[in-house]
């Protein structure tokens, strides 16, 4: 099961735990929609700003992104994958 949201009003003038509730969500914009899954942490958050979001629940799983390495880290195995590589002719 998952939760579908939609931020249905603006979150002009909402205070600054209401909008780190929504950024929390992951809506930026107006009308933006995210399939999140069904957990009471997700539910207790659109609780606290139900009166900004719909939300329903959907069939299926959201689709969790695999997390990426900072750059930093990704920029130094490069470098040391480039240095280990043997020298060409």
């Amino acid at each position: 099961m998952a939760l579908k949201i939609q931020l249905t009003k603006s979150f002009a003038g909402a205070s600054d735990t209401q909008m780190r509730t929504i950024r929390g969500l992951g809506l930026k914009k107006f009308g933006q929609v995210r399939i999140l899954k069904d957990t009471p942490a997700n539910r207790g958050m659109v609780f606290k700003v139900k009166h900004l979001v719909t939300s329903e629940t959907v069939s299926g799983e959201a689709k969790v992104k695999p997390r990426r390495k900072p750059r930093h880290v990704r920029v130094r195995e490069a470098a040391r994958a480039k240095a280990d590589a043997p020298a060409g002719k």
